[in-house]
């Protein structure tokens, strides 16, 4: 898809913070994050929806990989996934690491600075395994 933003993250024609990737699948941070965090991992294959996907366990073993990274780099409570797809038209599923007390179902978007995105970036990248 053309003007599909995840094909134009794959295919590198958009920057992105990245935090996973394997040959099938890509980890970012999200750029309007809910949480400190917050990633995005969907397939470098264009799919609409994450049901569409025909290697669907093989991608909850991506975000399981994922949520392993960011559980050590990041140290949450507990980590809440979310795969509504309404934004963007590309299977993706959201990956956000929560902290104690945090009751808010979808959390309002913050900002963080660039430098501590990339930082967050580099230290949750470094710890997939």
């Amino acid at each position: 898809m053309d003007d599909c933003i995840f094909c134009k993250i794959v295919k590198g024609k958009l920057p992105s913070y990245k935090v996973y990737e394997d040959k099938d699948f890509l980890g970012i941070l999200d750029i309007f994050p809910r949480v400190k965090g917050h990633s995005l991992v969907f397939p470098k294959k264009h799919y609409r929806w994450v049901y569409d996907v025909p290697n669907f366990g093989k991608y909850w073993e991506a975000v399981l990989k994922l949520t392993k990274a960011i559980q050590k780099a990041m140290t949450p409570s507990f980590v809440t996934y979310v795969t509504h797809g309404l934004e963007v038209p590309h299977a993706h599923i959201h990956i956000l690491p929560r902290t104690e007390g945090e009751t808010s179902f979808v959390p309002e978007i913050k900002s963080f600075p660039k430098e501590e995105l990339t930082q967050i970036a580099k230290k949750i990248y470094s710890e997939v395994k």
